[in-house]
């Protein structure tokens, strides 16, 4: 197994291994990284109370197997434990063992995203940072927090750094709540770009964001978004798990589809690619599934 980042230790962050199970100092051993392919699904933007959308959410994942990711806003309207205990444990609360969390902006409606952290334990990280790692088969996996300072200068940015370099797999996908790149009412989140050049400089290949509450796919892409076919990036942006769902309102450039339903997407995670397919709930039609391949 490989070695737990030094710099991360020295920062306090928790860097998981293994397939979606693994914890820090002071856990159980680390299990092997599997042979096999790696099942990585979920969604964002889900507890909504009064709707239907996350538990029929939550019954996507039930006939999957794998590790669960959140793309933040996980417990609406102000992530206060009330929130997550009536509008996220009723549903996605089942799945909560194998979640690896990202928190969004409702999440830190209450100050310091406080039950948010104690709600999922250390499946979300150190309390007050939630950024962490792990690795998922032969991928290595990097879970950031948007809502904390994340520019140059930045102790999650230096973080970064530091467990990229220690971790140079083939294949490296990063998952947080604001994305770069967006057609939805929010637009662009400009704030995020200096994380995407560090990823782009580590060669990562798949970037899965929140936050517009809809799905979007986008082609391989530099931080700049220009098209990039060698070294790009793709972008899945999936707010579909459970908030009032948005409209696309404006044209993107490598936009590939966008859809306003809900929803999950599964990443088979194999050795030198992945495969994506987007899933809706019953009653709605829209499917999205493709493959890709690592730097």
């Amino acid at each position: 197994m490989r070695h737990v980042a030094v710099w991360a230790a020295l920062l306090g962050v928790l860097v998981l291994d293994g397939c979606g199970g693994g914890t820090g100092r002071g856990g159980p051993s680390p299990v092997p990284i599997p042979r096999g392919p790696s099942v990585f699904v979920g969604a964002g933007d889900i507890g909504w109370c009064g709707s239907t959308a996350p538990e029929a959410t939550a019954k996507l994942l039930d006939g999957v197997e794998g590790t669960v990711f959140t793309t933040g806003d996980n417990a609406y309207p102000a992530g206060t434990r009330e929130d997550f205990r009536n509008c996220y444990e009723p549903n996605w609360g089942r799945h909560k063992s194998r979640t690896r969390p990202t928190p969004g902006n409702h999440d830190y409606g209450t100050a310091g995203a406080a039950p948010y952290f104690e709600y999922f334990g250390a499946n979300a990280g150190p309390s007050g940072f939630g950024y962490y790692s792990f690795d998922l088969g032969a991928w290595h996996i990097v879970a950031l927090n948007s809502n904390i300072p994340m520019d140059q200068g930045s102790p999650q940015l230096f973080w970064l750094r530091q467990d990229l370099d220690e971790h140079r797999q083939d294949c490296t996908l990063a998952y947080w709540h604001h994305p770069l790149f967006s057609s939805g009412p929010n637009g662009n989140q400009l704030f995020v770009r200096e994380v995407w050049r560090v990823l782009y400089e580590y060669d990562a290949e798949v970037v899965l964001n929140g936050h517009e509450h809809m799905y979007e796919r986008y082609a391989q892409q530099d931080p700049n978004g220009r098209f990039d076919l060698q070294r790009g990036i793709r972008e899945f942006v999936v707010g579909t798990g459970g908030a009032p769902l948005y409209q696309l309102v404006r044209s993107a450039a490598n936009l590939e589809t966008s859809a306003s339903v809900y929803g999950v997407l599964r990443l088979t995670l194999v050795s030198n690619g992945y495969t994506w397919e987007f899933t809706s709930v019953a009653g709605q039609s829209y499917r999205d599934s493709g493959t890709g391949t690592c730097h």
